[in-house]
C-alpha cells in the first residue's frame, strides 16, 4: 500500500516539472517573440521623434505629409501646402517621408 502512494507521489512530481518547464518555454517564447520586439519599435520610435529637426519630410499617424515648419518641447508644425500650417503633438508623427528621385531608384 504504501509503495503505490510512493509511486504516485514520485510519478506526479515528474509531471509537475514538466508543467512547469512547459510554462517557462511558453512565456519565454511569448517574450522573444511579442514583447522584445515590440519594446524595440517603441525604443527606435521615441528615438526617431527625437531627432525630428526643421525641414524633415514626416507623414502623421493620420496619413497627413508635410514638411517640419518648426520644433518646441511636445509640439510640432508642419507645412503641409504653401502658407499652410498645422500644429501636432510629436507623438502622432509616425514616419519619415523621404522622397527619392527615381535616377536614384534605378540605380539600385
Amino acid at each position: 500500500m504504501y509503495s503505490i502512494l510512493l509511486q504516485a507521489a514520485a510519478g506526479s512530481n515528474t509531471s509537475m516539472i514538466y508543467n512547469v518547464l512547459l510554462w517557462v518555454a511558453i512565456i519565454g517564447v511569448f517574450y522573444f517573440f511579442m514583447i522584445r520586439p515590440q519594446q524595440k519599435k517603441q525604443r527606435d520610435q521615441k528615438g526617431f521623434i527625437e531627432s525630428l529637426k526643421k525641414g524633415d519630410n514626416v507623414v502623421t499617424i493620420g496619413g497627413l505629409h508635410g514638411r517640419i515648419a518648426s520644433v518646441e518641447a511636445t509640439t510640432i508644425t508642419l507645412e503641409v501646402d504653401r502658407g499652410v500650417k498645422m500644429t501636432f503633438e510629436k507623438s502622432s508623427i509616425s514616419r519619415e517621408a523621404t522622397i527619392k528621385p527615381a535616377v536614384e531608384e534605378e540605380k539600385k
